[in-house]
């Protein structure tokens, strides 16, 4: 994708901050060698190591909740030994971020296209905050009043191009090389989701999953869902949908028939199925009913119903030898299996927001990365396992949909129908 540097611009405007000497915070100018308040409400000095954890956390209970403990149930000697680093991160601030910027409140109208200050404006023009990763160029198209949302992006093998379906009912073809949209496909109704495997591209829609095969130009339709396919995911050699009466279909594919044929069917959840995925001989799946299940993928049954968040979990994800889940109830939720099979909470970590979506990736120097989209239209990035947060993306509405590419390339798509293309620096400053 071609850059056209339009929004790549990562200007930082500070401002005045309330004082909070009562809280050991050091003064940011101070840091920058220019501050020229006479008395400062902040310090200027740094504080000892002891108290610099301590203001991480304004309250106590984030004190506590750093400080968790994830246990990897599968290393030798986990059970007895150190504490390992999981959630210990930095608290607040943006790692990367030189010091003596300013906070990161974005400026509402530069979002809008419409703030009248430019460059005076003492808010942020920026859709990021990161020496990490830069945008590369934004892609729309997608539109149809409100029901516009991005709701899939797909990367079918060998093809060159990128796949989005939206809410608008249309599935858009973009061109890799100039970012031109080179095909518009008309699905007849809301796509709910959407994810490719191999070369094909699997489209949930209202009671069905429409197949595509973007080398053969096949087209087959899956019938048996009942109501929006919400969710979509291929593992075991099976096709899985989540689908709005709580119901999950599986399918296999016949390459005697060239065709996917009822594999089995799982039921449980009382509410839509919004999330899926496949780890270790398990399927895990997340609903509006807000719990998550677990089933095996020899048995097809249920072993385990996870009840610990408080509203609708909104996204799952397998990392490593945890299962993380996220929910509109402002949690991201680490699971780890115990010496009896189950799964349990192991570390808890609390965002201002619900949480839309999760998403995992590695940076240039191969670390973990946790990308956590939340409802008030931004996306967070995460060190994991520490949780250190390492930058974040803005955007007009909620993001929604978030796809890796490869060579560093990702990609978001917000509620508004835009596209955005990304890509992660090969020359990014290391963390300390």
């Amino acid at each position: 994708m071609d850059a056209d540097g339009r929004n790549g611009n990562k200007r930082f405007h500070q401002r005045l901050a309330p004082p909070d000497r009562a809280n050991n915070k050091v003064c940011y100018h101070w840091r920058a060698g220019r501050c020229n308040r006479h008395p400062c409400p902040f310090l200027h000095s740094e504080l000892p190591p002891h108290q610099q954890q301590q203001s991480a956390a304004p309250d106590g209970g984030a004190v506590a909740k750093r400080n968790n403990v994830w246990r990897n149930p599968g290393t030798a000697g986990a059970a007895s030994g150190p504490p390992s680093k999981w959630g210990k991160g930095r608290g607040g601030g943006v790692v990367g971020r030189p010091p003596g910027r300013a906070s990161d409140r974005i400026c509402h109208y530069f979002l809008a296209g419409n703030c009248t200050y430019g460059e005076n404006c003492r808010f942020l023009h920026s859709w990021f905050i990161s020496d990490s990763f830069s945008l590369l160029t934004p892609l729309q198209g997608h539109q149809k009043g409100c029901l516009q949302a991005v709701s899939g992006i797909a990367l079918p093998s060998g093809s060159d191009k990128l796949y989005s379906g939206s809410m608008d009912e249309s599935v858009r073809a973009w061109d890799c090389q100039t970012g031109q949209c080179v095909g518009v496909i008309n699905m007849g109704g809301e796509i709910g989701c959407m994810i490719s495997e191999g070369p094909w591209l699997f489209i949930g829609v209202r009671n069905a999953v429409k197949a595509w095969n973007t080398q053969t130009a096949t087209e087959l339709s899956l019938d048996g869902p009942s109501g929006q396919v919400y969710s979509l995911v291929v593992g075991n050699e099976l096709l899985f949908a989540g689908t709005q009466n709580g119901r999950i279909l599986a399918w296999k594919f016949s390459a005697v028939g060239n065709c996917f044929e009822p594999a089995a069917f799982f039921d449980g959840h009382r509410l839509s199925v919004v999330s899926l995925v496949v780890g270790a001989m398990r399927l895990y799946s997340s609903s509006m009913d807000n719990t998550i299940r677990v089933w095996d993928l020899v048995t097809f049954q249920c072993i385990q119903t996870l009840t610990d968040h408080t509203s609708v979990v909104m996204s799952v994800l397998c990392w490593d030898q945890f299962l993380l889940s996220c929910s509109l109830d402002k949690t991201i939720k680490v699971w780890v299996t115990t010496e009896s099979g189950n799964l349990e909470v192991t570390y808890t970590h609390t965002e201002e927001h619900g949480v839309l979506a999760l998403c995992g990736m590695h940076d240039a120097q191969a670390k973990p990365i946790l990308l956590c989209s939340c409802n008030d239209n931004s996306v967070h990035f995460y060190d994991l396992p520490s949780f250190s947060e390492r930058g974040k993306i803005f955007s007009k509405e909620e993001v929604r949909a978030i796809q890796i590419g490869p060579g560093g390339l990702f990609f978001t798509g917000d509620a508004t129908g835009e596209l955005k293309v990304w890509q992660w620096l090969t020359n990014e400053v290391p963390n300390s």
